[in-house]
């Protein structure tokens, strides 16, 4: 029992030990290339699927009504996608500036949408969830209009174009985030007994989560290990990603305060999607600034993981 408690309580940090051993174990195995690559071609393909089954069981709690605009989504998102726009223009004006990679991973960063687990754990935490899960939307729509634009000013690429880039990032977007909220509707309104037992399953959509971030631990050691750039980049990006991430948490946090909804605030700002910071950077920029969402993914999980410690203490998060 001590040890359930223990896993319970700890989820997260176990989660996150459990991909950097399991990258290293899968790595030391005595087992061909070819099979390796099966099983790293089935994580690939597991991890979405437990992302949209945890969105969609996160959405059956959601009833549409409550899905509406708040005014500090408004502030989220100006911030954003301001801070975007600013480094875009940097790099534009300063095209060989040697501080590239560490800009691009910074605002890799700050434009990443909200993740969509940011409601599983906004309810671990005693939050409005529906509040978050609007955000999600709103963010990830701003997200396909906004970077299609600016990311051929920021790293132009021969073919790279608005139209191609919108229908790549929809094409990331609409699956993993649209299909499972109209999936949760459907069930909501047409299989109430289906609906009513998904509402019993209390932390299902969390320990769902747990599983894809040891995965997404997993894929951010081997991209680290596998990287060629100096340790200078890559420390410049892990800094970088570091002080977004404080900054999106706290300044959400400053925003949300004046609604009510300081934590909320904080989680719809705060905690990425960090799978797509990885896309993004590989398809839009370079290889090494993919390494962003591997870290980010670290530094927010670790500031989950301490707000969980204080909601289990009963203090304010």
């Amino acid at each position: 029992m001590c040890i359930i408690r223990f896993l319970k309580n700890w989820t997260l940090p176990v989660s996150m030990l459990s991909g950097v051993l399991g990258y290293f174990l899968f790595r030391a195995m005595p087992i061909g290339a070819e099979v390796k690559g099966d099983i790293l071609l089935f994580t690939e393909l597991l991890q979405p699927v437990l992302l949209f089954f945890m969105l969609f069981v996160s959405f059956c709690k959601v009833a549409p009504h409550e899905l509406r605009p708040h005014r500090w989504h408004l502030w989220l998102l100006l911030t954003q996608l301001g801070v975007f726009t600013l480094c875009c223009l940097l790099l534009w004006a300063f095209p060989s500036t040697g501080a590239r990679l560490v800009i691009e991973g910074f605002m890799l960063a700050m434009i990443c949408p909200t993740a969509t687990a940011c409601a599983v754990v906004t309810q671990k935490l005693g939050g409005d969830s529906a509040a978050t899960t609007s955000y999600t939307i709103s963010i990830n729509m701003a997200v396909a209009l906004l970077a299609p634009l600016m990311l051929p000013i920021a790293h132009p690429q021969n073919g790279l174009t608005f139209l191609p880039a919108f229908l790549a990032i929809i094409s990331k977007v609409f699956p993993l985030l649209i299909v499972p909220l109209f999936m949760a509707w459907f069930v909501r309104y047409l299989m109430p007994g289906l609906h009513r037992r998904i509402l019993q399953t209390r932390d299902l959509a969390f320990y769902m989560w747990a599983v894809a971030l040891s995965i997404a631990i997993a894929v951010t050691c081997r991209a680290l290990v596998h990287s060629d750039e100096s340790l200078w980049h890559v420390g410049g990006i892990a800094v970088a990603t570091l002080v977004a991430c404080l900054f999106q948490f706290a300044f959400g946090k400053w925003v949300g305060g004046h609604y009510s909804m300081r934590m909320e605030a904080g989680q719809a700002m705060g905690q990425k999607n960090t799978v797509f910071i990885i896309w993004l950077g590989y398809t839009f920029l370079s290889p090494i600034t993919a390494t962003a969402g591997g870290f980010y993914s670290i530094w927010h999980n670790v500031v989950n993981s301490y707000q969980l410690y204080r909601k289990r203490k009963g203090e304010e998060v």
